[in-house]
């Protein structure tokens, strides 16, 4: 255990060093690692500037299920399906007004909150806040290097990139945004690479990295649950947080990450159904089948969710990560491999030169502008909206040990330049085909059609529809599972390993919440996806505002933080008094400081708001001592935590299977 200090005397509040040695030392009360401070002055005897950080790990916490959020989210959920399902006329009919007057008069929130992750991650990424680890400081990464990067590959494929991957590139070629270029022209061919990578690139993963981010921060360096709601305490307190301030932000999380998944696994019908209509044979799909399709999933995802045999589900995910990269390689060698070559760099360059004017497209750019931001850019900016607390769950999990530096760089870029590729190579493949006049290359087809149409102008094209397929399926399944198990902990007070109904129940909401979205949309089902994606995520962007300040707000108290502030006004202050009193000749050592100049002079490391959050309490919230150095509570007990590996295994394998 570290010893006192020398100091004979407690220090005061806010006494830190005050002063420098008549021989040009620096008098400091600056604590070594291997130093604590008096006893009685700080929680545990513990300076803040020393806290090796908190994981959950070390806490004693009681899960069980939040009765008054799961309660009201799930009437609400299931009255909204009820009405959906019973008329759902008058739910495209209010959802469409709301719609439109959503996105002329709120489209801006989501533009700046995606700005705004893509800010504060840059920032984090080079500030002095940089080498603070999402976790303890003696804390080593989970997954080495590879292992991170390629869970980070699984978390950016999914369905995604099969439904737009061949025909968003095409379509903005076709048809460029307005105030653009000529439509089929190399510019056109340019700028639709650098507007696909703009709706997949950076600002997605950016923000995914702060929710992710801001979640490990709180859980593997803070102790708190891992709630959305946890990473507010410090700037609403404790008690807001975990009372109803609280539960309405994790209310919040639910529903937007219920019509987020809807949404996916709507898309997975719509393109699975056209990919039984190539193989079977007949000549339509309707709404009805899509809801027979969505059924037949969701029970696979049930019977996966109760009988135990989820690891099998994460090594069908990992079947798929490398099926979905077969297939993307399949294309790019039997495809336009030279054209492809060149179009990677070109696309790249292009969405560097434009991200700032498509970043700023909105209201005053006119009508055909709202219309395209309506159609493409705001529903994307929903929908990663909407993912995010299920999509930063996962990559904090996978994510502890990591330096902020390297976690924001990774997790920003590696996935980016993986879509590009992929969106660049399925998008320029379709591209390629529409130069060449293909059929149903012209602009006539379905997003759907589209990409069975690419693959059916390549060899081996009776057997592809069939993978394609089964990727699809299981990135359905795999989705519903995880998304559900997110759900359920936010429901249970951050249970990493929530109640099997609980899951199921959440399972089956999203089923019939896609169900409704295809119903509203009608004959054209993603028009239904999307404006209800949108009217949720609007109200959730609120959160993700505040999700960013709190954020900063916990790093600008943090033991690394409080240690730089100290060392940089020590060094400022040593050097001053040095070179007044001896010129060039003085050195820089640690002592006791008594007239005013040191190091925590204008620091009060007793304030709560640098102290409560390593305050340890029992089960009832009564504080109680800890030993730092053994890890045992003053009862003898060692830490106590449901947050296990077991329970986290469920966020094992591909988290955002859009």
């Amino acid at each position: 255990m570290p010893g006192k200090t020398s100091s004979d005397e407690p220090p005061s509040a806010g006494d830190g060093a005050r002063g420098a040695s008549k021989d040009g030392t620096l008098m400091g009360n600056l604590l070594s690692p291997n130093t604590t401070t008096t006893v009685g002055v700080y929680p545990h005897d513990m300076h803040p500037g020393l806290v090796p950080g908190l994981s959950i790990e070390e806490q004693r916490n009681t899960f069980g299920m939040n009765k008054a959020l799961f309660a009201t989210t799930a009437a609400l959920i299931v009255a909204f399906i009820a009405w959906g399902i019973i008329d759902p006329d008058s739910v495209g009919t209010v959802s469409s007004t709301m719609f439109g007057w959503a996105i002329e008069n709120l489209g801006w929130l989501l533009n700046i909150v995606m700005i705004l992750g893509l800010a504060v991650m840059t920032y984090l990424a080079f500030s002095r806040f940089g080498r603070i680890k999402l976790g303890k400081d003696d804390e080593e990464p989970e997954f080495a290097l590879f292992s991170w990067v390629a869970m980070m590959f699984g978390a950016g494929i999914g369905v995604g990139i099969f439904f737009f991957g061949p025909s968003e590139p095409l379509s903005h070629y076709l048809t460029p945004p307005p105030h653009s270029v000529d439509p089929e022209t190399p510019e056109a061919l340019h700028l639709s690479m650098a507007q696909s990578h703009f709706h997949w690139g950076l600002m997605i993963w950016a923000l995914y990295a702060m929710v992710g981010g801001a979640l490990a921060y709180s859980s593997y360096r803070r102790g708190r649950v891992t709630l959305l709601s946890s990473v507010f305490k410090s700037l609403i307190g404790s008690d807001r947080s975990e009372g109803l301030a609280g539960s309405i932000i994790d209310m919040m999380a639910i529903i937007a990450t219920l019509f987020g998944t809807a949404a996916t696994l709507g898309l997975s019908a719509i393109q699975i159904g056209q990919g039984v209509q190539i193989v079977s044979g007949v000549s339509e799909v309707t709404n009805t089948v899509l809801i027979v399709i969505i059924g037949i999933l969701t029970a696979c995802f049930i019977v996966s969710a109760v009988s135990g045999v989820s690891r099998g589900i994460r090594y069908l995910s990992n079947l798929n990560i490398t099926l979905t990269l077969g297939l993307i390689l399949f294309v790019f060698l039997l495809g336009p491999t030279l054209f492809l070559l060149n179009l990677v760099p070109a696309g790249i360059l292009s969405y560097a030169d434009n991200l700032l004017d498509m970043m700023s497209r909105g209201l005053s750019w006119g009508q055909d502008t709202i219309e395209f931001q309506a159609v493409w850019t705001s529903f994307y900016w929903a929908w990663w909206i909407a993912w995010t607390p299920f999509v930063g769950m996962f990559i904090a999990r996978i994510s502890r040990g990591r330096t902020i530096r390297q976690f924001a760089l990774v997790t920003t870029l590696a996935p980016t330049f993986i879509l590009i590729l992929a969106f660049t190579i399925f998008g320029g493949t379709a591209i390629s085909f529409s130069r060449e006049d293909f059929p149903g290359f012209d602009g006539s087809a379905s997003s759907e059609n589209v990409l069975f149409s690419l693959f059916d102008n390549l060899p081996l094209g009776t057997v592809t529809p069939l993978i394609i397929i089964f990727v699809l399926a299981v990135f359905f399944i795999t989705s519903a599972d995880s998304a559900s198990v997110v759900m359920g902990t936010l429901s249970e007070k951050g249970n990493p390993a929530p109640n099997k109904l609980i899951v199921v129940f959440w399972g089956l909401c999203m089923m019939g919440i896609a169900v409704v979205m295809l119903l509203v949309g009608g004959e054209t089902a993603l028009t239904g996806l999307q404006n209800l994606t949108i009217l949720i995520a609007i109200p959730f962007s609120v959160v993700l505002v505040g999700l960013a300040v709190a954020f900063l707000k916990d790093l600008s108290t943090d033991p690394a933080a409080i240690r730089r502030t100290y060392a940089q006004t020590a060094i400022k202050n040593a050097v001053v008094k040095g070179l007044e009193e001896h010129g060039d000749d003085f050195e820089i050592s640690v002592a006791p400081s008594t007239d005013g100049r040191g190091a925590g002079a204008d620091f009060d490391s007793t304030s709560e708001k640098v102290t409560d959050w390593y305050r340890r309490t029992d089960d009832e919230g009564n504080e109680i001592d800890y030993d730092y150095s053994s890890g045992e509570w003053a009862d003898s007990e060692k830490a106590e935590s449901s947050a296990d590996d077991s329970g986290s295994e469920e966020y094992g394998g591909s988290a955002d299977n859009r």
